[in-house]
C-alpha cells in the first residue's frame, strides 16, 4: 500500500521556516510565521489566559469527554462575541454553534457540511486567500473558483472586480467565502459600505455566505472588526461562520475554534446542528477542552474579561505602531513608491507586492524571510530589527 504513495512537494512555508532556522547569520529576521510576537520577539501567554488557567486548575473536577459539540459555555459565548449579544437572530433561536479543533477545524467541518448537502458545490474564494482555504475545501470534495480581490497596482482592494464577479459570474446557490477582518494574506479589508453592497448582491442572487473570522480584535477593535459581518448576518437567511481563538487569545497550540450556524428558522437549525454533530463524530469525535475552558472563563469573569480586552488593545496598538514605523523608516530611506498601503492595510499581515525575485533578494542579501508571495507578519517587527528590515525593503522597492 505505502509503495503507491508518490512523494509530495514540501509546503513552501514549512520549507522557508526550515531555511530560516538553518541560516547561520546572526542578523536574520523571520517575517513568515503568522503568530503575534512582542517587542522582545516572544509569543507571550496573555495575563487573562494565565488567570483562567489558574482558575480552571482549582475548579476542574473531571477529565471526562465534553461531548461532540464541545464546551456548552463556549458555544453560547462564540455567537455573542461575533454577532453581538443582542443580535435578533440569536434572540429568534436561529443561531447555533459547535466548538472545533481550531479555526482550520471549523473550516473543514463547515466544508464537510456543505459537501453533505450539496456534493461538489462551488466555493468562491478571494484572489489571493489564506493558503489553507483551498486545500481544506478541495479535501471535502468541493469545487474552488476565485473572485478578484487584491489590486497589485496600488496594493489595495479591487472592489469593482470583486462585486462584478459576484453579480455576473457567481451562480445562485454557490458559496462565497469572505474574510470578516484582517484579510489574510493581504491585510486589505472591506469597508462597511462595501459590506452593504456585497450583502445586497448575496441576498438578491441567493448566494450562500461563508465567513472566516480568525483575527477579531486585531484590526480596529472587537466590535469594529465585525461591523460588516453583523450587517451581513442581519440580512441573509443562512450563513456559516468559522472563527478562531488562536490569535486574539494567543492560545495557538490549544487549537480552539468554533463554527457558528445561522439558519432560516429555529426549525431548520435543529437538523443542521444534528448533521454537524454527525460530521464531527466521524472526524475527530470530540474536541479538546483546555483552550475552550480558558476562553469561556475569560468571557464569563468580568475581571479577566476586562484584562483580556486591555491586553488585546495593547497587541492591536503595537501592530499599528509597527506599521507606522515601517512606513516612516522607508520614507526616511527615500523610497519613492506610494507607501500608503503599509498603514492602510490592517491586522497582522501586509501584502508587500514583492515579486519572487525581490523576496529572494532580501532573503539572500539581508537574511529577511517572508512568504514567497511577499506576505509579511507585521507583528514580527520590533525595535531591534525594524531598521534592518527597512534597509532590505528599501533596496527591494528601489
Amino acid at each position: 500500500m505505502f509503495a503507491e504513495i508518490e512523494p509530495r512537494a514540501v509546503d513552501p512555508i514549512m520549507a522557508m521556516m526550515a531555511a530560516f532556522r538553518a541560516d547561520p547569520r546572526e542578523l536574520k529576521v523571520d517575517l513568515i510565521v503568522g503568530v503575534y510576537k512582542d517587542d522582545e520577539g516572544r509569543v507571550p501567554v496573555m495575563r487573562a489566559v494565565k488567570g483562567a488557567e489558574a482558575k480552571t486548575l482549582k475548579t476542574e473536577e473531571t477529565k471526562t469527554y465534553v461531548g461532540i459539540a464541545g464546551d456548552a459555555e463556549l458555544n453560547k459565548r462564540t455567537p455573542e462575541m461575533l454577532l453581538g449579544v443582542d443580535h435578533p437572530a440569536i434572540a429568534a433561536g436561529r443561531v447555533g454553534a459547535v466548538q472545533t479543533v481550531g479555526g482550520s477545524g471549523a473550516l473543514r467541518v463547515a466544508c464537510d457540511l456543505i459537501a453533505s448537502t450539496r456534493p461538489g458545490a462551488t466555493v468562491w474564494v478571494s484572489k489571493p486567500t489564506w493558503a489553507n482555504h483551498v486545500p481544506v475545501a478541495q479535501a471535502a470534495g468541493l469545487t474552488i473558483k476565485e473572485y478578484p480581490y487584491f489590486r497589485a497596482s496600488d496594493r489595495g482592494l479591487d472592489f469593482d472586480g470583486m462585486i462584478a464577479c459576484l453579480r455576473d459570474e457567481v451562480q445562485p446557490g454557490d458559496v462565497v467565502l469572505l474574510h470578516a477582518c484582517c484579510h489574510n494574506p493581504t491585510g486589505v479589508d472591506l469597508k462597511p459600505a462595501q459590506w452593504e453592497e456585497i450583502t445586497k448582491v448575496i441576498v438578491d442572487k441567493g448566494l450562500f455566505p461563508f465567513v472566516d473570522c480568525a483575527y477579531q480584535g486585531l484590526g480596529k477593535g472587537m466590535d469594529e472588526d465585525v461591523t460588516g459581518l453583523r450587517h451581513l448576518a442581519a440580512h441573509v437567511p443562512q450563513m456559516l461562520l468559522a472563527s478562531s481563538f488562536s490569535k486574539n487569545f494567543g492560545i495557538y497550540r490549544e487549537r480552539t475554534g468554533g463554527l457558528t450556524v445561522l439558519a432560516e428558522s429555529p426549525e431548520q437549525l435543529g437538523p443542521v446542528m444534528a448533521q454537524l454533530n454527525a460530521t464531527i463524530r466521524s472526524n475527530y469525535s470530540m474536541p479538546p477542552n483546555h483552550g475552550a475552558r480558558i476562553v469561556a472563563e475569560v468571557m464569563a469573569d468580568p475581571e479577566l474579561h476586562a484584562d483580556w480586552i486591555a491586553e488585546l488593545t495593547e497587541v492591536r496598538e503595537r501592530i499599528a505602531k509597527m506599521r507606522q514605523e515601517l512606513r516612516q523608516k522607508l520614507e526616511e530611506r527615500q523610497v519613492t513608491v506610494d507607501l500608503s498601503f503599509v498603514t492602510d492595510q490592517v491586522g497582522m499581515f501586509s501584502y508587500t507586492g514583492f515579486t519572487p525575485e525581490q523576496v529572494q533578494m532580501v532573503r539572500e542579501e539581508y537574511g529577511i524571510y517572508m512568504a514567497k508571495d511577499g506576505r509579511i507578519n507585521i507583528a514580527a517587527l520590533s525595535s531591534s530589527n525594524i531598521d534592518h528590515v527597512a534597509d532590505g525593503f528599501a533596496a527591494a522597492l528601489r
